[in-house]
């Protein structure tokens, strides 16, 4: 039905523009020009400078044949040139496919193969890597090196260097929106969890959003100094890159986590805000005291996956560090559900806070809804703390779907809802609270670890009849693999060391078993190996 309202009320130039997070840099830059924009060991660039950097990047791909839809993979940790991939790309509506660098170079060599990737941008650190994952491709892309001081030698990746290629560019380039803000801004691969990674399409929209999202639900307010304790190629760094620009705040970059170097870095540079996995804070715990000593200010930090035990938030507390709980995925830009904090609790022991603390809490208001409901009708579960449900997810905030898998986006929003795949419980009060997931990922330090692919391994080792993989919980890095083997008959004489050995030769580290117990597997009447028996079994082990 047609209303009064939509008479001669059409969009236009005037009442309708994209919304893309790359427009915050143009924002930033033409406000606060001076202000600082990168801090990176010696290097100190304001925002004015950042943004000519950026359009150089943009206008050196553009002219050299990179254009709207085309991939551009970036293998990098947290330094100066990922927050200028994060805008670039974009500027020309190429799409920025970050990559895990703690992936070796077949699972490299896939995304770059899926994706189609027209340039690699690449880290000296993961030079090898890339060498290796690119020269198994049939269509090469152009392969492009970063040469960070912070680092040294490494192995150069290509003859073309990223300050060259810069000096190609136009910093006065005049780049342009999407002309629809459902255009690929990014392309982000899960963790495999069975078979190959899904390669996961963020769109313009999304990223605008959620991006102003984390600033709503942190209360951030403007020059925030930000610390890079997540890495960026997760999730985009949860949207922060964009987020941090917009609020014309300071980057502070780090190649990787090291607890007394974070400590220093609060210090020096007046941090007020960092993310990342609980890991993170427990290594801080356990910095020296030196390092811990002299931070006088507060530093508000957003951790996601297992929350700390409570002696773990109360020790942070004490250093002057706030916690702040979220929950997400990787098709949902990050987080999207934030345990909202309320003045009333702060009155109550460690231990009350602790426990409200670990829920996952209530959707952003960047959101459109969220639900905890049963899987095959669709219906919500009672709102009474007990009753196990899906996590069903729904808004502007959730992937156009996976790349080249139809399949899998269906089921993905089957009934109107993204399936996140992760059970739980509604409190009365709205929040909710994980409790288990639909398929048995292993989050360990943050990163998503497949049981499939760890048992996969444990079977390819000749003396191994049966394997079964569970998370076993630790204080350290949350969960960490738990391996069950049953040894074949006349296996003998095979010690714990010998399957983690094993493992180590095949696996990324971080998905190594760091326990292995031999037993039989217990089973139903069907043959179907019991997973709950060995998880309970796996936390008795603590």
């Amino acid at each position: 039905m047609t209303s009064i309202f939509d008479e001669g009320l059409a969009p236009r130039d005037a009442n309708y523009a994209v919304q893309s997070p790359v427009d915050f840099i143009e924002r930033t830059a033409s406000v606060y020009p001076n202000y600082p924009a990168i801090i990176h060991g010696a290097i100190r660039r304001n925002w004015a400078e950042t943004y000519d950097r950026c359009r150089r990047l943009a206008s050196a791909l553009k002219g050299r044949g990179i254009h709207r839809g085309d991939t551009v993979a970036v293998m990098l940790p947290n330094i100066p040139a990922m927050v200028e991939c994060h805008f670039a790309m974009p500027m020309i509506g190429a799409v920025l496919n970050t990559l895990n660098v703690r992936l070796d170079a077949d699972a490299i060599g896939f995304m770059l193969e899926h994706g189609e990737a027209k340039v690699v941008i690449a880290d000296r650190e993961f030079g090898q890597v890339i060498k290796d994952a690119v020269s198994g491709l049939k269509n090469k892309p152009l392969v492009i090196d970063v040469d960070d001081p912070e680092y040294g030698e490494g192995v150069q990746v290509s003859d073309l260097d990223y300050e060259a290629l810069l000096k190609e560019g136009d910093p006065e380039f005049q780049w342009s929106f999407p002309a629809d803000e459902w255009d690929a801004i990014s392309l982000n691969y899960t963790s495999g969890t069975t078979g190959n990674p899904k390669g996961v399409v963020y769109h313009h929209r999304g990223a605008y959003v959620n991006a102003l999202g984390n600033q709503a639900v942190w209360s951030m307010g403007m020059h925030p100094v930000y610390l890079w304790t997540l890495p960026m190629f997760h999730c985009n760094g949860w949207c922060f890159p964009w987020t941090i620009t917009a609020m014309a705040g300071t980057h502070v970059c780090l190649r990787r986590v090291d607890p007394e170097k974070i400590l220093q870095l609060i210090r020096d540079h007046q941090v007020t805000h960092m993310c990342g996995a609980p890991i993170v804070l427990n290594a801080l715990l356990n910095a020296s005291p030196e390092a811990k000593a002299g931070i006088d200010h507060e530093v508000k930090s957003m951790t996601a996956g297992a929350a700390p035990p409570a002696q773990v938030i109360g020790a942070i507390e004490e250093l002057g560090i706030k916690v702040t709980h979220v929950y997400g995925l990787t098709e949902v830009y990050g987080p999207v559900t934030v345990c909202a904090w309320k003045s009333e609790w702060d009155e109550l022991p460690l231990d009350e806070r602790a426990k409200l603390k670990a829920r996952q809490g209530v959707r952003y208001h960047t959101m459109g809804g969220t639900m905890v409901g049963d899987p095959n009708t669709m219906e919500p579960v009672p709102k009474d703390g007990k009753t196990i449900g899906e996590i069903f997810l729904r808004g502007n905030t959730v992937m156009k779907g996976y790349l080249k898998n139809p399949t899998a986006t269906e089921e993905a929003f089957r009934g109107g809802w993204f399936h996140t795949g992760d059970l739980a419980v509604w409190h009365e009060d709205g929040y909710l609270e994980i409790k288990d997931r639909l398929k048995d990922i292993i989050i360990s330090g943050g990163e998503n670890i497949s049981t499939i692919e760890v048992e996969d391994t444990l079977y390819r080792h000749p003396a191994v009849m049966e394997a079964a993989v569970v998370a076993r919980p630790d204080e350290k890095w949350g969960e960490t693999p738990c391996a069950f083997v049953t040894l074949k008959p006349e296996a003998g004489d095979v010690s714990e060391e010998d399957i983690i050995s094993f493992c180590r030769e095949h696996l990324a580290r971080f998905k190594v078993p760091k326990t292995v117990i031999f037993t039989d597997l217990p089973k139903t009447s069907t043959g179907k190996i019991q997973k709950f028996v060995l998880r309970d079994q796996a936390k008795e082990l603590n």
